[in-house]
C-alpha cells in the first residue's frame, strides 16, 4: 500500500494542517555497460546565543507516550512545545572579513570553483583557505587537526562558509572532493547552538543518502569531527539492521541523524522519531536519490520541516529534476561548483569497446586474466578493480566467474545481508579482495581509495554520471549513437573501438 502523507489523512475528530513550507592516481576507465510544556534552558551546554527565530510545527510532531499510525495525531501531540531552532550568528576572522573582491575572484579561479548567486540575493561569502579563519567551536577544532586535516579542499573552502554562514546551498563536486566534511562540521557547529535533545525530541540535523553504504561512510565521519564532544549524539537509520535498535536510539534523542530515505519514513509513521526540531538538512547525492525513486520521501520531509530550516543539496549533475527540487525547496541558495559539471575527471583513462552481449563475460575474464598476469611479472599486487553489472544475479555470476579463474573477487549487491555488503566493502578498501562487483549500490559516494579500473559491464542509465566516474576500460553492447550527446560537448575517449 502507498505511502499516504500526514498532512492529507483525516480523522474523525480533528483535522491536521500542515504549514507546507587528496592526492589524485593515474586511474584508468573501461565500460562493459518530525498542552504539555516542556522547559528548556535558553541556550545550551556548548553555546550561548540570545537569537532565536520562530519555528512552525510539523504535522510529524509526537511525544514519548504515543504513536500516530494512519489515523490522526493526537492533539496532546500536536500541542508539544519544543524549543525554537536558533540562528548561530558565525563571522568568519578579520583576515576573511577584509579580502577584496580582486582577491576573491583570484582564489575562486585558482581553487577551480564557480560561485554563483541570483540577482536579488547578497552576495556568497568568501572562500576560505584556512580551517582557523572559520572560527569553529573549539572542539571542532581539536578534531579536524586529530584526523589530520590541514588545509580545505575546494568544495570545503567555498561550500564551509556558505553553511556556516546560515545561507542554503546547492553544490557540485566529484567524489574523493571531501563534500562529506564540507557539510559535516557546519553541521555540527549549527547543532552546537540549539538548545539540548530532550528525550523524545527528533533531531536537530538529518543526512539523507541513497545507500546504507553512503549513510554509513557520512555518519562515521560526522562522528570523527564530534568526537571531542561526549554529549554528541548521531544515529545511522538505514535498512538491513535492526529496526529495534534504532527505535531506541531515536526515542533516547539524537543530534543527528543520517538516513536513507525510505527507513526514516518508516520510523516517522511509527512514531519513532519527529522533524519538528530538523532546523538543518543535507540532501547528499541527490541525484542518484532521484534515480532510486526516493523523490516522494524526499519531498514528504521537506515540506513537513519547520519554517526556519537550513538546507544544503549536493549532486554529482544537475539534470532538470535536481534543479527544480532546488528551486522548491532552496531559498536563494548559493551555488557552488568544483570544475566541469558532468565532464571527464582529467586524470582518467577512458576505453570503450563495443562487443556482443553474448562476449561481455568472455572479454572481461580476458581483461583481468592478463592484467593478473601482467602484474605478476612485474612483482606488483594486482590493482584495485570495480566491476559494475545491472543485475543481483550477473552480480553474483560475474563473481563467481572471476574466482573460477583464479582471481580474487567478490560481490557487493541489495541482496546481500547488511553484514555481507559491510565485509565485502571492507575487504575490498583493505585489498585482501581486489576485484569488487557491484550493482549501482556502489556506484555513488563512496570513498575508497587506489582504484586503478572500474569496467562497467552493463551501459549505466545515466550515460553521464557512469562517464565521469574513474573507468579504466569500458565494454559495453551499445551503439556510439546514445553518446551523441556526450560527443556533442567535445568529450572523447581515450581509446575507442568505434
Amino acid at each position: 500500500m502507498s505511502y499516504v502523507p500526514p498532512h492529507l489523512r483525516s480523522s474523525s475528530t480533528t483535522t491536521t494542517t500542515t504549514t507546507t513550507t587528496t592526492t589524485t592516481t593515474e586511474t584508468s576507465s573501461v565500460t562493459l555497460d518530525d498542552q504539555s510544556k516542556l522547559s528548556y534552558p535558553s541556550s545550551n551546554s556548548h553555546f550561548n546565543n540570545d537569537k532565536s527565530s520562530a519555528a512552525s510545527f510539523s504535522s510529524f510532531s509526537h511525544s514519548n507516550a504515543s504513536r500516530w499510525s494512519s489515523g490522526a495525531i493526537s492533539t496532546a501531540n500536536r500541542a508539544l512545545a519544543r524549543p525554537d531552532a536558533v540562528i548561530p550568528q558565525w563571522k568568519p576572522s578579520e583576515r576573511v572579513l577584509r579580502m577584496k573582491p580582486e582577491l576573491i575572484e583570484e582564489v575562486c579561479l585558482r581553487l577551480n570553483l564557480d560561485v554563483s548567486v541570483s540577482p536579488d540575493s547578497a552576495p556568497a561569502p568568501a572562500p576560505i583557505e584556512s580551517f582557523a579563519d572559520m572560527c569553529l567551536h573549539p572542539s571542532i577544532m581539536k578534531d579536524i587537526a586529530y584526523h589530520g586535516y590541514t588545509t580545505p579542499t575546494s568544495i570545503q573552502a567555498q561550500a564551509m562558509p556558505v553553511a556556516l554562514s546560515g545561507r542554503d546551498l546547492l553544490g557540485c563536486a566529484e567524489t574523493g572532493s571531501g563534500k562529506t566534511a564540507a557539510f559535516a562540521i557546519p553541521m555540527i557547529q549549527h547543532c552546537l547552538a540549539q538548545p539540548p535533545v530532550q528525550r523524545g525530541d527528533g533531531p536537530l540535523a538529518l543526512v539523507l543518502a541513497p545507500t546504507r553504504e553512503l549513510a554509513q561512510q557520512i555518519e562515521k565521519e560526522v562522528k570523527a569531527f564530534s568526537k571531542s564532544l561526549e554529549s554528541f549524539r548521531t544515529a545511522i537509520v538505514v535498512g538491513g539492521t535492526n529496526i529495534s535498535e534504532q527505535r531506541s536510539e531515536l526515542r533516547a534523542g539524537v543530534d543527528v541523524v543520517v538516513a536513507t530515505p525510505g527507513r526514516f519514513i518508516d520510523h516517522l509513521q511509527q512514531g519513532n522519531t519527529s522533524v519538528t526540531r530538523i532546523s538543518f538538512v543535507v540532501l547528499d547525492e541527490a541525484d542518484r536519490m532521484l534515480d532510486m525513486g526516493f523523490e516522494p520521501q524526499i519531498r514528504e520531509v521537506m515540506r513537513n520541516l519547520s519554517e526556519k530550516h537550513q538546507t544544503l543539496l549536493f549532486s554529482a549533475t544537475m539534470p532538470e529534476e535536481i534543479e527544480e527540487l532546488a528551486q522548491e525547496y532552496l531559498t536563494n541558495p548559493v551555488q557552488v561548483k568544483v570544475g566541469k559539471v558532468s565532464s571527464p575527471t582529467a586524470n582518467v583513462t577512458q576505453t570503450l569497446e563495443k562487443v556482443s552481449e553474448s562476449e561481455k563475460t568472455d572479454r572481461l575474464l580476458a581483461l583481468l586474466v592478463e592484467e593478473a598476469s601482467r602484474v605478476e611479472r612485474s612483482g606488483h599486487p594486482f590493482p584495485l578493480t570495480i566491476v559494475f553489472v545491472e543485475r543481483k544475479t550477473r552480480c553474483d555470476e560475474v563473481a563467481d566467474a572471476l574466482v573460477a579463474q583464479g582471481l580474487h573477487a567478490v560481490a557487493l549487491h541489495g541482496g546481500r545481508t547488511q553484514g555481507e555488503r559491510e565485509a565485502a566493502l571492507r575487504e575490498f578498501r583493505k585489498g585482501t579482495t581486489n576485484i569488487l562487483v557491484a550493482t549501482d549500490v556502489a556506484s555513488r559516494g563512496l570513498d575508497v581509495s587506489g582504484v586503478a579500473h572500474v569496467i562497467n559491464l552493463d551501459l549505466p542509465k545515466v550515460y553521464l554520471v557512469a562517464i565521469k566516474r574513474p573507468v579504466g576500460w569500458v565494454i559495453s553492447g551499445i551503439h556510439l549513437s546514445n553518446l551523441e550527446d556526450y560527443l556533442k560537448n567535445g568529450n572523447k575517449f581515450g581509446n575507442s573501438s568505434e
